[in-house]
């Protein structure tokens, strides 16, 4: 059995709804036994795929613990639906520790100059990026990301702890990497598994790819020998001896002003719309804003932009046409395209913590001098989660069915299939 031919061909809702579909069956005991299983590429079964999708919001999560709940219980499901939360649970933990973004934007610029000025460091990073190691495993896994923007998530543990204390290369240079490449790459999920990977998210605890591990969950595709890894895999806690900041209170956001005249702003941080607390045929107008370039200083991969720039189509016409397209360069594109259409208040879906909440930032100065005001939703499933997220997964995980209770699935049962 091999995925779909549709996996991520097209980035839209209903693509998405049809992959979530095909997986519902598997939401169980199949994959409680089969998720740490990295077959190889096109062969990714036992795992929905469907991250790219919920990334972008074009499936909700509530959609995929739904569809679980429906199929095989919460007894059933249990694995599957932690793993939804997991993805919750890192966006909250960054959205309480902002300044942990910070730091790796800052500690990333540091990395780029020390490969701009250590010709050794920047082959070494190269021959990693290319998949020229000579670790069999980790080229492997390197090319498949490169020519696919996917890696099964057990392949990114085993990458990032190779990258890390086998390579000997700088953490965030690998976050940078996967960043550029995964069509499912999130600031949060994608930097905080570094950070895990390397010790400094658990302190301490660091993730050890052993060659036993990678020889049992790959069904021997590849058979790395002990001395192909690192011996040595002390954590990187020394790189940050204040530990872990305290977490911050959620921001404030400003209310929603149904007297307003309003502009509606779709970003990939949610794509789908229909489903904000705002009727958007009251809209004075629509407007998707791509930011996919933000990820990096460097160039990021085309399947990445596009698959961005496909999703935001997909919600520009499920709303009933085209809109503006913008693209976020110049902070003030945003605040003329409000002002054009006569807009004091602009509502988008929630921005979580990550490089267009920076440059959103920027872009807030120009829409206050024009009087306008920034209106984030944040969906209920966020506002459940995120106030849990202050240290370890076990808080958030142990009050997983109080927080679907809360959240109205308590009476779901399983269905037939």
């Amino acid at each position: 059995m091999t995925l779909s031919t549709n996996t991520w061909a097209r980035a839209t809702r209903a693509a998405g709804l049809t992959e979530l579909d095909a997986f519902r069956a598997r939401m169980g005991k199949r994959y409680a036994s089969g998720r740490n299983f990295d077959l190889g590429p096109g062969r990714h079964t036992a795992v929905s795929c469907l991250s790219p999708y919920v990334r972008r919001r074009l499936v909700l999560e509530e959609e995929l613990v739904a569809a679980a709940l429906d199929a095989h219980g919460l007894a059933g499901a249990e694995k599957f639906i932690q793993e939804v939360f997991w993805r919750g649970y890192f966006k909250g933990w960054l959205e309480r520790r902002p300044g942990i973004w910070r730091s790796y934007v800052d500690g990333l610029a540091k990395d780029r100059l020390a490969v701009d000025t250590d010709p050794k460091l920047a082959k070494r990073l190269t021959a990693a990026e290319d998949g020229r190691t000579g670790i069999a495993c980790f080229d492997c896994w390197a090319t498949e990301l490169t020519t696919t923007g996917y890696l099964h998530n057990h392949a990114r543990m085993w990458f990032a702890s190779i990258w890390i204390f086998t390579l000997g290369l700088p953490w965030r240079l690998g976050a940078d990497f996967f960043y550029r490449h995964l069509l499912d790459g999130d600031p949060a999920s994608n930097m905080l598994s570094w950070r895990w990977v390397g010790g400094l998210h658990t302190r301490g605890k660091v993730y050890e790819a052993k060659a036993w591990n990678i020889a049992k969950f790959t069904n021997d595709r590849f058979q790395p020998t002990p001395a192909d890894l690192a011996a040595d895999v002390g954590g990187l806690e020394a790189s940050e001896p204040d530990g872990l900041p305290e977490p911050a209170p959620l921001r404030s956001l400003p209310r929603l002003d149904d007297g307003q005249p309003t502009a509606l702003l779709v970003t990939e941080e949610d794509t789908h719309p229909e489903s904000w607390a705002f009727d958007a045929r009251t809209a004075l107008g629509v407007a998707t804003l791509r930011a996919s370039h933000l990820r990096s200083p460097l160039p990021v991969s085309d399947r990445v932009t596009h698959f961005e720039a496909g999703a935001l189509q997909d919600a520009a016409t499920r709303l009933g046409g085209q809109g503006a397209d913008l693209e976020a360069h110049d902070p003030k594109a945003v605040a003329t395209w409000a002002q054009g259409l006569g807009a004091t208040q602009i509502v988008t879906g929630y921005i979580p913590e990550g490089p267009l909440r920076d440059w959103m930032r920027d872009a807030e100065g120009a829409l206050a001098h024009q009087n306008i005001t920034l209106v984030e939703l944040r969906r209920d499933w966020d506002t459940a989660i995120w106030p849990l997220a202050t240290a370890g997964f076990f808080k958030v995980k142990k009050k997983i069915p109080a927080i679907l209770r809360d959240l109205g699935f308590e009476d779901r049962q399983p269905r037939l299939l």
